[in-house]
């Protein structure tokens, strides 16, 4: 069995969880090695790394040399910091050490010379960014090796990941990044060697690096599993498997054992767990499974891989699932626009004009909705971009085919999300009066023809009582059967 590890940022903060997910990966690839299929590491940025990385980004736009020095050490040192406490062989230290110095020094001299002209590009912020990953997968392979599994360190760009030139939200071109990863990670395979494969980046035509977006290092898991033939992905990171709904806002929400992949992405837009939208993407029409899960609280040291997880609070991704509902989820902090006219009636490409003005602003579009009369379309955005949504509105169509807009400024989206409301009667009625009860006024609803997903917004200081009425009403913590 071909197996990806993919270790979130808050999994290997400090030496002891690093050393703990060496472990794991360690574990794995010897499982594996009789059988010449081999184990792929992914490996996030050390938490807090990224943010203090953007914090470099910041000072170097703003000229300011001395905090930007200050910004990098402090990286650095963390990271040499915690190679010294990860490898007690003297020899290997100092060729990490070294190797650290080598990426640290890189990283000074490209912050040092943004913040002497203080202008930093996408371009120049996703090369900043992609020092995370850099820095973490070389104490990832040193630790690795001193569990006795041979491994190499790889950035994205080096494993083959080849993406399209948008800095800070690249898209990989499937087509080539199939072929230049099976070269790149094929002979490390064969060998027994771990790749250790640096999450979140890429490279684009030119050799430019790029990143994903927050959350990129789930999408390279996928990617790469995808690319070799993986039998199974294993996401693990403090947070586990999916819940049936935030335990912030629902004392009993319970872990999702199973899952579908179409569920998976439904769930992970809606907060279930911050992934990047598109992790799920390469999975789709393939067999490869996955399993989303913390790390055992203290394995034994010569535990199999698989009992390095705790699977008790674990979700296991797959093709398909049991038809259930499985969670209630809010996504909050964004704002409803609703504009309306007569002359939008029988009016061809009206909709196309709204949403294509909003889209050269590079406004999204969360939620649509337009009743049968034509006369109005309602919409949700994030709030961040509500009022360059309106003026763009107001300067395009206003007095036009739009003879008014309205706005609710503080807007939740609610979400019921399972494959058991397909062809189920009267779980609509259920969720709104489940709601209604509680007092809940609702602006909006939609349901797509898949039935995966019905969601309907309502105002953010109403979210909370929303998510427990339906995680309630459909006995969400027990399994979703009514009791």
């Amino acid at each position: 069995m071909r197996l990806v590890i993919k270790h979130d940022g808050a999994s290997i903060d400090g030496a002891p969880r690093l050393a703990r997910a060496a472990g794991t990966v360690a574990a794995a690839a010897r499982a594996r090695r009789p059988a010449s299929r081999g184990t792929v590491a992914v490996c996030s940025a050390i938490g807090g790394t990224t943010d203090s990385l953007v914090d470099v980004a910041r000072r170097a736009a703003r000229r300011d040399t001395e905090g930007t020095r200050s910004a990098v050490t402090a990286i650095a040192e963390a990271h040499r910091a915690m190679a010294r406490r990860v490898l007690s062989e003297e020899a290997a230290r100092a060729r990490l050490l070294s190797e650290l110095d080598s990426e640290a020094g890189e990283l000074a001299a490209l912050a040092d010379g943004l913040a002497r002209i203080g202008e930093v590009t996408r371009r120049s912020a996703d090369h900043i960014l992609s020092f995370g990953e850099r820095l973490a997968i070389r104490v990832f392979a040193h630790a690795l090796a001193a569990e006795g599994a041979p491994a190499v360190a790889l950035t994205g760009g080096e494993a083959g990941i080849l993406t399209d030139s948008d800095f800070g939200e690249a898209r990989p071109l499937m087509d080539t990044t199939r072929h230049r990863v099976a070269r790149a990670l094929g002979p490390h395979l064969e060998s027994g060697t771990v790749p250790v494969i640096g999450g979140f980046a890429g490279a684009d035509q030119h050799g430019r690096t790029t990143t994903m977006g927050r959350g990129g290092s789930d999408y390279t898991a996928t990617l790469i599993a995808a690319c070799v033939g993986a039998d199974e992905v294993w996401m693990v990171g403090e947070s586990g498997g999916l819940s049936s709904a935030d335990p912030r806002i629902v004392r009993e929400a319970a872990p999702v054992a199973s899952v579908s992949y179409v569920e998976a992405m439904e769930m992970s837009t809606f907060g279930a767990r911050q992934m990047h939208p598109k992790t799920f993407e390469p999975l789709l029409g393939t067999r490869i499974r996955m399993t989303m899960a913390r790390p055992a609280a203290d394995p034994a040291p010569r535990a199999p891989a698989a009992r390095r997880l705790d699977m008790e609070s674990a979700t296991r991704v797959g093709p398909t699932s049991p038809r259930t509902i499985k969670c209630a989820s809010t996504l909050r902090h964004n704002a409803l626009i609703d504009v309306r006219g007569g002359t939008m009636v029988g009016e061809p490409g009206t909709a196309a004009g709204i949403f294509g003005a909003l889209a050269r602003e590079g406004i999204n579009i969360m939620m649509i909705s337009q009743n049968p009369s034509e006369s109005s379309i309602t919409m949700v955005v994030r709030r961040d971009a509500l009022d360059r949504a309106v003026h763009t509105l107001e300067l395009d169509h206003l007095g036009g085919t739009i003879k008014g807009i309205d706005v609710v400024p503080s807007v939740a989206i609610v979400a019921l999300i399972g494959s058991g409301m397909r062809g189920t009667v009267g779980v609509a009625a259920r969720a709104l009066g489940a709601v209604s009860q509680r007092r809940v006024n609702i602006l909006m609803i939609t349901q797509g023809s898949s039935e995966l997903n019905l969601a309907f917004a309502v105002k953010e200081s109403d979210s909370a009582a929303a998510v427990r009425a339906l995680h309630s009403e459909f006995s969400l913590g027990q399994g979703g059967r009514r009791r």
